[in-house]
């Protein structure tokens, strides 16, 4: 489910080239917070994947709402089985 929930959110990302920094520019539109810089494309959908897992797990851990993507209910987690 945490897989699938960041595969989902890495699919709404968008990028753009900061020209006058020759830096990649990306974020995750609905996540606030979820943004990366790095030299080239690649690097900054590393990045981004990075940031997103740790937006994750600090919001699970302290209790802060997570939209839900794609069906997906990353809040089911931490409900007992």
């Amino acid at each position: 489910m945490f897989a699938s929930y960041i595969d989902q959110a890495m699919e709404l990302a968008w990028y753009e080239i900061i020209e006058d920094e020759e830096t990649y520019w990306g974020e995750i539109p609905g996540l606030q917070g979820v943004w990366a810089r790095h030299e080239t494309l690649e690097g900054c959908r590393r990045e981004l994947r990075e940031v997103l897992s740790d937006w994750i797990a600090l919001r699970l851990r302290v209790g802060l709402f997570i939209p839900v993507l794609a069906d997906i209910d990353l809040k089911q987690i931490l409900q007992p089985a």
